[in-house]
């Protein structure tokens, strides 16, 4: 490649830095190693960072469908370089010691891009992503960097099918609880097992990578309409060349991550959340990617959105359908024009495609007489699916899921349990009573460390037949396939001493929706006679990727994010 030719239209690009002029001469060198001509060096460099892994259905498909991300690059006149980052399976890891890693992979993902599209001055790049965090690891990752680029979702798995209904692995989850119980059979618990996750794909129902998919189609980071699409769906081909195109596009124009990311576009994605019953880790995610952006968010815009917002879609965990019949029924687009009709959405955001929310919204073409996504005059509940709670047990803060059940209120007394295991033991052994508070605590983003879901308990408590009785409380996290009375993300957590590592077998606790209090009824000279008592327990922790998270993260009040 000479110095002296012409420069292409694009010209100059960021990758020129590292492949024009004489002196990149080995780089060059080395690309030609492996295949890429003067030519495909002239052409913007786009990265496809792959999230593709061997263990779990939700990102096993993503190799192929990278594929056809190349072509649309291609052909568009990009030149495609594809990377790989890392996954964990929440489904999988779920109630193990390696949960414990799936917070903190989104950290590892987000950092993971940063130096491979940083390091090789790559001029655009597609997140291709599945399971949980591999969605806010590529988001925070863009705004990040900030290259032209988008996030494109591998899709929802099938769902399974026993006994006339529909499967998701939560039902997996909670047939462990009904066995145990003996609510159900053993040859009904593998039947179901056997059934529940067809093929490729993410968790089927509106659970976090659902949710979070739907998030950057309203955060305008992904193309509206395009995340939806099954993974199975031979259309999702179709999508995926058209993603690979459209980042070309994004490079000519400049368009960048954070031209869409303002204030307005994290409403939307709020909105998005509360109108679709959305996992609770959407809280983490946002905060996170918004303090990425270099945007103010605080929890409590999420309550002032919430609030605001009605809850209309009719999705598991807590409602009747799964994510491929939100595809059908329209998608999020469908729900866009809701919060449009509502007055709940910023029409002005501006998304990867050029046009504004508003008038995707606007565009929206709904089926007739589907199901799933109820009319603003019938909704499931005036309010959105999740709340934020604060009061003496949470100064800081902690979410709770409301969508799905009509309990408003629980006073009980605090059944205290030192981690996951001794709690979900319990559970199974019956030794969980009618109007117990059962705390978890020591799982928080420092404590854990990595702020593990509790999907195995909160499975269990709902299997047992406890969901209408019991309260759950943990400075953890929950799969955005639990549902019942479930709060989260209690901050401080306990291992920097915030009020839950203080409470014992008994306290009455407090949990009230209307006021969005959390209470722990302990005068305050007991609390502060404890508090002379305790002693932090001992890091689980100080080596590695585990003791270096924990060294380093931050409360789950404003995102459990690492770094400064």
């Amino acid at each position: 490649m000479s110095d002296t030719e012409p420069k292409t239209e694009d010209s100059p690009h960021r990758s020129d830095r590292l492949v024009k002029g004489p002196h990149r001469a080995a780089a060059r060198a080395m690309l030609k190693a492996i295949g890429y001509t003067d030519q495909d060096l002239r052409r913007p460099l786009i990265g496809i960072a792959n999230t593709w892994i061997e263990i779990g259905p939700c990102n096993y498909h993503l190799r192929e469908l990278a594929d056809y991300v190349r072509k649309g690059i291609r052909e568009a006149g990009g030149t495609p370089m594809e990377f790989n980052t890392v996954s964990i399976s929440d489904g999988i890891t779920m109630g193990t010691p390696g949960m414990r890693m799936s917070l903190i992979s989104r950290e590892l993902i987000a950092d993971s891009i940063e130096m491979v599209v940083d390091g090789n001055q790559l001029d655009g790049v597609i997140a291709l992503v599945g399971c949980d965090k591999t969605i806010p690891g590529g988001a925070m990752a863009l705004a990040r960097v900030n290259v032209p680029g988008l996030v494109l979702y591998g899709g929802s798995i099938d769902p399974g099918k026993y006994d006339g209904r529909d499967l998701t692995v939560q039902d997996v989850f909670e047939a462990i609880g009904a066995e145990a119980a003996g609510r159900i059979t053993t040859d009904e618990r593998c039947a179901i097992e056997d059934r529940a996750c067809p093929g490729a794909g993410a968790c089927g129902g509106q659970f976090t990578a659902n949710t979070m998919a739907g998030v950057c189609e309203f955060l305008g980071l992904s193309p509206m309409g395009s995340n939806s699409v099954p993974a199975t769906d031979p259309h999702k081909f179709v999508v995926a060349q058209a993603a690979g195109a459209l980042v070309v596009d994004l490079v000519r124009q400049q368009l960048k991550p954070r031209d869409l990311l303002t204030p307005d576009a994290f409403e939307n994605a709020i909105a998005s959340v509360a109108a679709t019953g959305g996992s609770t880790n959407a809280v983490l995610h946002l905060l996170a990617i918004a303090r990425e952006a270099g945007v103010t968010l605080d929890l409590q815009t999420f309550n002032r959105i919430s609030t605001a917002v009605p809850w209309l879609a009719d999705l598991k965990p807590a409602g009747k359908y799964v994510a491929t019949d939100m595809h059908r029924a329209g998608g999020n687009a469908v729900i866009a024009q809701r919060l449009l009709q509502h007055g709940m959405l910023k029409t002005d955001a501006i998304t990867v495609t050029g046009k504004t929310l508003g008038a995707l919204a606007q565009s929206a073409v709904e089926p007739k007489g589907q199901p799933v996504i109820r009319p603003l005059s019938d909704p499931l509940s005036p309010t959105g699916g999740l709340l934020i709670l604060t009061g003496s047990l949470a100064p800081e803060g902690c979410v709770m899921k409301v969508a799905g059940h009509t309990r408003h209120t629980h006073r009980g007394p605090a059944r205290v349990f030192e981690g996951e295991e001794a709690a979900f033991a319990a559970v199974q052994g019956g030794r969980i009573a009618a109007n117990d508070v059962v705390i978890i605590r020591n799982e928080g983003p420092k404590g854990g460390p990595g702020m593990r879901e509790m999907l195995a308990v909160t499975g269990a408590i709902v299997g047992a037949g406890l969901t209408d009785s019991v309260a759950l409380v943990t400075d953890g996290r929950f799969s955005g396939a639990t549902h019942g009375f479930m709060v989260g993300h209690v901050a401080p957590e306990a291992v920097v001493g915030g009020p839950i590592a203080l409470v014992r077998d008994g306290d009455l606790i407090t949990i009230d929706e209307p006021t969005k209090g959390i209470h722990l009824e302990v005068p305050a000279e007991e609390l502060e006679a404890r508090r002379k008592q305790w002693t932090p327990p001992a890091p689980t922790s100080t080596r590695g990727v585990v003791g270096k998270y924990a060294a380093l993260v931050s409360s789950a009040s404003v995102g459990a994010v690492t770094g400064s």
